[in-house]
This record gives C-alpha cells, structure tokens and sequence, in this order.
C-alpha cells in the first residue's frame, strides 16, 4: 500500500494559479507541461483558480484558454479549496496543482472537509512547480535523486515524475490553534525570521524567487527577537500509555467535531493522541526549551524549506517525524547570514553555530509571549496565536518517482 503507479491512461485534474510566482505558470504549462503529458497518455481537465470557468482538453490535442492568458484573473480566496471539497473526483486518477505550495495547502485541507477523506486522500497528488518558493518540489525532486535545479528544469523533472506515475505515501501534520481553527499541513509552520521573510516579501512576487534573497535583507536590517515557549515531544520518547484528556472546548475541525482517541466513525478525522488541549501544560514526558527569547522557530517535514534552501537533508516523505529548527536570540546578522548561505547546500548544522538548535519530534507547541510576528503554515500567514501540532503518518499519497 505504500507504493503504486498510475493507470494508463491517466485522467488529471490539473488546479492551476495563473498569478503565482512571477506570473508564468500558463506559459510554462503549454510550453513545457502539456507535450510531455501527451507523449504520456495523460488526459487533462484543467481548473484555473480565480476563474469560474475551467478547460477540458485531450493532452494529445493542441491546448488553448477561452480568454487571452496574459490577462490578469481574478483570485478569490478558497477557490482550490472548494473546488476539491464538493467535485465528484472519481472521474480523475490524480490532482494535479501548479502553483505554489499555498495551492497545495488548500487542496488538501479542502479533501480532509469532504466526509469521504479517506477515500479522497487515497487519490495521488502532484505538485508542479508554479510559484516563487516551490518547496514541496524542490523536495520531490531531491528524493528522486536528481540534480539540484530550479525554474523549468525543477518543473521538466517533476512533469517526469508525474509521467511516470510512480507515488507514494506522505505525512501530514495537524495543527490546532487556541482561536480553534485546525488545519493539516505538508510542508512547514513557521514563526519570526523566516515567516517574516516569507510574507513580507510577497510584494516582490514579480523577482520569482529572487524576492526570498530581498526579503532576507531586509528582514536582517530589522533582526527581531521573538518572545514565548517552545516545548516538543522527541522522537526517541515513547508515547504515554495513558490517552490524552479530551477537551471540553475542543475546536471544530475543518467542519468536524475532532473525536476523541480511538473512535472510529464514519468521516471522523484523525485524532491527535499525542496533544493535551491547549490550556493544559504539556505532559511531564515532553521538553520545554528553557529560553523563552527567539529569532525564529520553524518545524519542517520536507527536506526543502525552497528551491534553493536545504533546510533538512535528512527528511523524506513518510519518516514520520518533524524536523523542528529554533534560533535563540544573541545570534549576530553575519552569523544568521552565513547560516542561510550554508543552507543552500543544506550544511548549516556543520557550522555548529550555538544559537541554532534541531531536534526530531513528534509533536510541539509554541505558545508565544505576546500577539506579535508572523506565523505561517505551507508559506500561508496566520494570527500569532498559541499553536500545536502531530505528525499523522502517511496520510495522504504523491507522485514521487522512486
């Protein structure tokens, strides 16, 4: 069950954002996509976020748009998300998102609405490289064991892959916030430096991913300490034989009402067993970082943070674990910038730099100090809040390529 290939022919349904990135997602779709998916047998229904209508076509014939691609389409918010949630998706073998990884992220929390995730979940995703930081197929494409690249060669590779049809299992993480949202995520949450350059940076979208090395100069111009507790469970630390209390205010999940550990009804979403409810302290078998002073937290599951940042070389797409950074405050801006040089070829931990601490875990919570900094999950801000999260185990399925 952990692994499978596509069927021949192949029917996709192909979410795309015209506006991510530098703006070039349906250029590179007709130029570089769609000849490769006709030499495949690969046929496409391609939905276009931000617009109503969307194109059917045979990826052997000619492909076209009803209207002139250089226009600017309007976005509206969840357009993936509700699209996933309410189609009838047995008409297609796999979902295909061309953007950036914020696409991703609605697509999959718009399946774990539907009460027939289980089952929709099965279906493989796909990521092609549309947008500025293409983590998630930086990442793919890293596990495949190919060379490091970016642009269109990131997205001839990964369009191989989906030729290929090979996928496999990946996890997710739940994150539970104290506002009572809950989301699932594939790739990161974040807080300070890194969320900081992520979001402030989005008004240089036009640079591609040259807005990142902008963002990080500016952001180190103004390094800000962040102030909260940071606790986590390792990986090395078994579970607590007892189930963790159920929260009288448990927050409404994605629609769902969460159940609690060991239920199994229809459509009921993944407990987290690993988690206490936010108002509660951490359980005794769990760490608590003693500084409460930070640059910047970041709990990863992919081995990418970008294109060009090899944040965690050692992560893979079901290794059931959350790679999770911290830097604490002290550390000087040359410092933290040779750390995000080094990071390109993914040997920042070489430096042995005291300030920047890792450890594999299993689950965390971040409880900040005050309401400030940015926070974000899949590169998607969110209200600095208490949050906490798990690693649900091969959760969901992706084209892979090995």
């Amino acid at each position: 069950d952990s692994y499978g290939v596509l069927p021949r022919p192949c029917h996709a349904l192909v979410l795309l954002n015209p506006q991510s990135g530098s703006g070039r997602a349906l250029d590179d779709y007709q130029a570089v996509v769609q000849p490769m998916l006709a030499e495949a047998d690969i046929t496409t229904t391609v939905f276009v976020t931000g617009e109503s209508m969307s194109s059917s076509s045979s990826s052997s014939s000619s492909f076209s748009f009803p209207w002139d691609p250089t226009w600017a389409l309007p976005q509206r918010p969840h357009h993936a998300h509700e699209k996933v949630r309410d189609e009838d998706l047995s008409q297609w073998d796999t979902l295909v998102v061309m953007s950036g990884d914020g696409l991703l992220f609605e697509v999959v929390n718009g399946l774990m609405e539907r009460p027939d995730w289980k089952e929709a979940m099965r279906k493989p995703l796909c990521i092609l490289p549309g947008g500025s930081g293409n983590a998630l197929a930086a990442s793919i494409n890293y596990y495949a064991g190919y060379d490091h690249v970016a642009k269109k060669k990131l997205l001839t590779n990964c369009t191989f892959i989906l030729c290929k049809g090979l996928y496999t299992q990946m996890d997710l993480v739940s994150l539970s916030t104290a506002s009572g949202k809950r989301f699932f995520s594939f790739l990161g949450f974040g807080w300070g430096f890194i969320s900081d350059v992520d979001i402030d940076s989005e008004k240089y979208r036009w640079l591609g991913s040259a807005r990142f090395t902008l963002g990080t100069l500016q952001c180190l111009a103004k390094l800000r300490v962040y102030q909260g507790r940071l606790s986590y469970l390792p990986m090395a630390t078994e579970q607590s034989s007892s189930p963790a209390p159920r929260d009288p205010r448990a927050p409404v999940t994605n629609g769902h009402i969460p159940q609690p550990a060991g239920t199994d009804a229809p459509g009921s979403l993944p407990p987290d067993s690993l988690l206490v409810p936010l108002g509660q302290p951490v359980p005794a078998h769990w760490t608590v970082v003693p500084e409460e002073e930070f640059v910047l937290v970041y709990a990863i599951y992919q081995s990418h943070l970008g294109t060009n940042l090899l944040m965690a070389p050692a992560a893979r797409l079901h290794d059931g674990c959350i790679h999770l950074f911290y830097m604490k405050a002290g550390i000087s801006r040359l410092t933290l910038l040779k750390l995000f040089l080094a990071m390109s070829r993914g040997t920042h931990l070489d430096l042995n730099c005291p300030h920047l601490c890792y450890v594999p875990v299993r689950a965390f919570r971040l409880e900040p100090r005050v309401a400030a900094g940015i926070m974000t999950v899949d590169g998607e801000a969110l209200a600095c809040e208490p949050v906490q999260g798990q690693v649900h185990p091969r959760l969901c399925r992706v084209l892979s390529g090995s």
